[in-house]
């Protein structure tokens, strides 16, 4: 695997539970962090790693799979209790290190990598066994 590469999803995929690890649940009140939790926990690997592999539908879905438990940590109430929202988060932080997992399974540099030094274009992210 390139090792830029590697070390750029490494660093996207710690941005996202890093926010997933300092959202605090707030009243409905004061949502305008929780509104906004989705898309910070995929900022990094839109902006670095997304347009650097060839899309992919099992990428994607995980993906997805990220933005829907951030919106179910970012909808957690106090009163739900710290159990309910340390769950959301642990399902949060599974589902960005299955994102990190799927890319390196299954990205494949696209030539917009490949411009940004990610290696050839068409060459799989991690090597196959």
């Amino acid at each position: 695997m390139d090792a830029d590469l590697a070390e750029t999803l490494r660093r996207a995929a710690a941005a996202g539970r890093r926010h997933a690890q300092t959202f605090v649940v707030q009243t409905f009140v004061d949502q305008v962090g929780a509104d906004a939790l989705p898309w910070s926990v995929v900022a990094a690997f839109d902006a670095e790693i997304r347009g650097s592999v060839e899309r992919d539908r099992r990428i994607e879905d995980e993906r997805d799979r990220v933005l829907i438990a951030a919106v179910k940590l970012a909808d957690g109430r106090p009163e739900d209790g710290a159990e309910a929202i340390e769950t959301a988060r642990a399902h949060l932080i599974a589902a960005i290190d299955y994102l990190e997992q799927a890319v390196l399974r299954f990205g494949v540099v696209s030539r917009a990598g490949a411009k940004h030094g990610f290696g050839p274009a068409g060459r799989p992210v991690a090597a196959r066994s």
